[in-house]
């Protein structure tokens, strides 16, 4: 199995109980239909600090951080489409209301898995950071540049969680060189990860294993 359908997989499973069945479908659908760049960089990530470690030891943080991602995005997309205002039909307005539900129980969901976690501290800042980003966007006098730019910080730190997940999970702490490359990654995505079935570039493991390598040594001399 594929990283990207791992962790698609692990995602599901995470929402396999949630009723009613309406509800799980739309979490589901939502899922089997994202981007898994997050959660496919946090499987990469640790298999790249460590080559012997075991795919399911990593998998259901991988799937906490696409949870939560995917949560986030969809928030910030009903926050800028503002549906209620524009709503021509109560269905529009059902459609609203299901998509805020959507958000909440992906991201409730993500925080369960990583909650015990050592990422769960940068879960909580990616959430909390999200919160500050969306709030100065709102405010009177915020030109285009800079709401795109606020915006653009939720793809940065999705990916900067996912390395912390990764790393954490084989027993280390990401090096400050491995959080810039994380966040170089999101900006060559220029603010949106590519469409299911492509994730990251083929060149992601090795620079993972080359940054986490020449940190270790740095700290054994």
């Amino acid at each position: 199995m594929d990283d990207a359908a791992r962790a698609r997989d692990a995602a599901c499973e995470a929402l396999a109980d949630v009723e009613p069945e309406q509800l799980r479908e739309t979490l589901e659908d939502r899922i089997a239909n994202a981007a898994v760049t997050p959660g496919v960089l946090a499987l990469v990530t640790a298999r790249a600090v460590d080559p012997d470690v075991d795919p399911d030891a990593v998998v259901d943080r991988a799937a906490g951080v696409q949870l939560i991602y995917e949560g986030l995005r969809l928030t910030r997309s009903v926050a800028h489409e503002e549906p209620w205002v524009t709503a021509a039909t109560q269905e529009s307005d059902i459609d609203a209301d299901m998509d805020v539900l959507t958000a909440d129980v992906l991201v409730s969901r993500g925080f369960s898995l990583l909650a015990c976690t050592d990422a769960a501290a940068a879960a909580v800042e990616v959430v909390r950071a999200f919160g500050r980003d969306q709030t100065v966007r709102e405010r009177e006098g915020t030109d285009l540049a800079a709401a795109t730019a606020l915006d653009r910080n939720l793809e940065i730190d999705a990916l900067e969680l996912a390395v912390v997940a990764g790393t954490t999970a084989v027993g280390g702490e990401p090096p400050e060189e491995l959080l810039t490359y994380a966040r170089e990654l999101a900006a060559d995505y220029d603010g949106e990860f590519p469409p299911p079935g492509r994730a990251l570039p083929e060149t992601t493991a090795d620079r993972i294993a080359d940054i986490s390598e020449r940190a270790v040594s740095a700290t054994d001399r």
